[in-house]
């Protein structure tokens, strides 16, 4: 059956309870073979994580009911690891102001998110062989779904990462900041993490979901946590491997509203119409923004207002997408 794990607790400055959660799908029998985590909801905007964690968990309940036998492993979902952003639609942690994804190597600061997240940490640590962290872009740029790699981790991660269902591996260079993320810090306890991010904050990209559950669900397959004989599997596609100086940035070159003319996902050449920067005061086209190389539109502009250099795309240099 599917036991509900209060992970971490606390009361909220009104006075209501807030828990963090961990739904555990045990296996059938006490020789499991692997042990995998899915969480969600550390920013408070990224809605499309939560919902693709309810529909997970929705079959994994069926799947518990009509076929026990099917867990071979454990399956551990942490649906909403950041409830009071996501009641308050904030991608920060309310009142503190934090952004609970940079916190989890502060492992000596004082203070309720960074002591909600040493616990959420530890959890995760203590039951997982393998995590799979799930997140949306800001409110700028619409994502396919795709899988960040740090630079260094890849050799563990690509492999698992072709199992998901992704259009796109994004293996891009260390930075500093990365250190205090989920990510980083259960990479470099040795379990594996992909990190997967898809549409946009504040929305839910249907279609987008679907696909990552899809490669979800032949994650667990294929990683042995349930039985290949019970689960229906979908033909999943084979991803796009990018490195990190295989990808190419278009920025603004004025300020003004951007409204974009080509399509995310698609092949584009040099020269090709990304789209034009209007003055907003008469709607005079000050730029007719053009692609200067060739390769896969992965990540477009949505929000229109932009300043001079704000990210306009990004695009993965001469590749293309292989169906």
């Amino acid at each position: 059956m599917l036991q509900t794990i209060n992970v971490f607790s606390f009361e909220s400055p009104l006075g209501v309870p807030v828990e963090i959660v961990r739904q555990t799908f045990s296996a059938a029998s006490s020789r499991f073979r692997q042990r995998v985590s899915v969480v969600a909801g550390l920013h408070g905007d990224e809605l499309e994580g939560v919902y693709i964690c309810g529909h997970l968990s929705r079959i994994l309940q069926d799947l518990k009911k009509n076929k026990p036998h099917a867990f071979l492993g454990e399956v551990h979902i942490y649906p909403a690891m950041n409830p009071q952003a996501l009641g308050n639609h904030s991608r920060l942690w309310p009142y503190f102001s934090i952004d609970m994804n940079r916190t989890m190597g502060d492992r000596e600061r004082p203070g309720l998110p960074f002591k909600a997240s040493q616990e959420i940490l530890s959890d995760i640590q203590k039951h997982s062989d393998l995590a799979v962290d799930i997140h949306a872009s800001n409110q700028y740029l619409l994502e396919l779904p795709q899988i960040r790699i740090i630079d260094g981790f890849q050799e563990p991660l690509v492999p698992l990462a072709e199992l998901c269902n992704i259009d796109l591996i994004w293996v891009h260079p260390m930075a500093e900041v990365f250190k205090s993320t989920l990510g980083y810090n259960l990479n470099s306890t040795d379990i594996p993490t992909l990190v997967i991010e898809t549409g946009i904050c504040h929305r839910i990209h249907t279609e987008y979901c679907q696909q990552v559950l899809t490669g979800l669900l032949n994650l667990l397959v294929r990683t042995g946590v349930l039985d290949s004989q019970a689960v229906d599997l979908n033909p999943v596609k084979t991803p796009i491997l990018v490195n990190p100086t295989e990808v190419g940035m278009v920025q603004a070159k004025t300020s003004g509203l951007f409204v974009p003319q080509a399509q995310i996902g698609i092949q584009v050449n040099k020269g090709d119409p990304l789209g034009q920067m209007l003055d907003p005061k008469d709607g005079k086209i000050l730029e007719e923004v053009s692609f200067p190389f060739d390769g896969f539109l992965f990540t477009l502009r949505q929000h229109p207002l932009c300043y001079e250099g704000a990210p306009l795309a990004r695009v993965a240099l001469g590749k293309t997408r292989v169906l």
